[in-house]
């Protein structure tokens, strides 16, 4: 029996504000092809009605799908013992590299994998640097599901093992980056019961992404931080947590949204590049190489929205060299005790730079996430 499609009765377009209808694509917005975003009820629950632990705690705020799940969120917000004192910060790191794959992919992966799981695919598909891969990998597997990857061929060697070991099948693309998009559309084309799991178009993968937010505040007893700092590649990380504290704050839930900074790698910031040059769009990059690898994307497809929501938040955008992430890493791993992959570094070396410039106040909250554990990379 053919897949059928996800019941999209929250979907909503950023771009033109169209709804989508049940036999529309869940990726994109039939009228303007924007990627779609997922609406929680505009009236949230109780904040004491919320039951259980970990991304599913929230389920009330995610779509109405069955979960696939392997205890994904609960992760620790580790309180600054060192570099919060030397900047006058209050600081703390949220490590998400305890999520069951390594990587905060896990919390879009659970959401994403669940609603294809209910709609009947039994293969699934998406073009990967290698987090989103692992987390596809390791949810495809819990869910009985067959998993296929499309990876560049300079992907770190450990994430593609972990792949691997999850019985995907793996794919490994000659180029640039945008060439495994562009495999993985043409297979899906063809290829009739071939679902795309794409991280960076999927309003339910960014739905996920959303629980960083909601458990942010509530593991503060529902206080916002002044002050987000993550790194972004594609921007659905810097999104989740911006539309996580936008609804919050309508709820009521906190008093104030923080500003969400964004930090890319210096070889490849078409996000960053277009906010200081106060354009609308990313600026269009050539990719050069850089340790943070998972950050490597020229072309943001979520980028106008990512841009949009910047400027909502009164958010910042940098670019760092690699030196500074090495060197945020070392300070990182030998001053705190945490040790995270090179893309986490980005927002290590973003905050020591936005506390310079004095975005950063003496005294000020500021949560730093650290995306991924230090055991994905070489």
């Amino acid at each position: 029996m053919a897949p059928q499609p996800v019941d999209p009765g929250g979907l909503r377009c950023p771009g033109c504000g169209r709804r989508s209808k049940p036999a529309e694509d869940a990726l994109v917005c039939s009228a303007c092809r924007a990627p779609l975003s997922y609406l929680p009820p505009e009236r949230a629950p109780a904040r004491g009605q919320l039951t259980g632990k970990g991304v599913w705690r929230y389920a009330p705020l995610l779509p109405d799908v069955p979960p696939v799940t392997l205890g994904e969120g609960g992760t620790p917000l580790v309180e600054s013992l060192r570099v919060g004192p030397r900047l006058s910060l209050d600081l703390a790191y949220k490590v998400e590299g305890c999520n069951p794959s390594g990587s905060f992919k896990d919390r879009g992966t659970t959401v994403l994998v669940s609603a294809l799981a209910k709609a009947g695919y039994r293969v699934v598909a998406d073009d990967s640097s290698g987090n989103a891969g692992a987390a596809l990998a390791t949810y495809a597997a819990r869910a009985g599901l067959a998993a296929r990857l499309y990876v560049p061929k300079e992907a770190s060697p450990r994430k593609l093992a972990q792949i691997r070991a999850l019985g995907a099948e793996l794919r490994t693309i000659a180029g640039p980056r945008e060439r495994c998009t562009e495999a993985v559309f043409e297979d899906c084309a063809r290829e009739q019961d071939l679902a795309y799991a794409s991280h960076t178009l999927s309003p339910f993968f960014l739905a996920g992404l959303t629980s960083l937010a909601y458990e942010l505040a509530e593991e503060q007893d529902w206080r916002s931080p002044e002050h987000l700092i993550v790194p972004a590649g594609g921007g659905g990380l810097f999104l989740g947590l911006v539309y996580g504290f936008l609804r919050m704050a309508e709820w009521g839930w906190v008093s104030h949204v923080p500003q969400v900074h964004l930090v890319q790698p210096a070889a490849c910031a078409p996000l960053a590049r277009a906010f200081v040059r106060g354009s609308t769009h990313p600026l269009p990059v050539v990719p050069g190489q850089t340790v943070a690898e998972g950050t490597r994307i020229a072309s943001p497809e979520r980028g106008t929205e990512v841009l949009a929501a910047l400027r909502t938040v009164g958010g910042e955008a940098r670019a760092v060299e690699d030196a500074q992430i090495l060197r945020a890493l070392q300070r990182l791993a030998c001053e705190e005790g945490l040790w995270v992959e090179p893309t986490s570094g980005l927002a290590v070396a973003g905050l020591e730079l936005l506390a310079t410039e004095g975005v950063l106040q003496s005294g000020e909250r500021v949560v730093v996430v650290l995306t991924g554990s230090g055991l994905k990379s070489p």
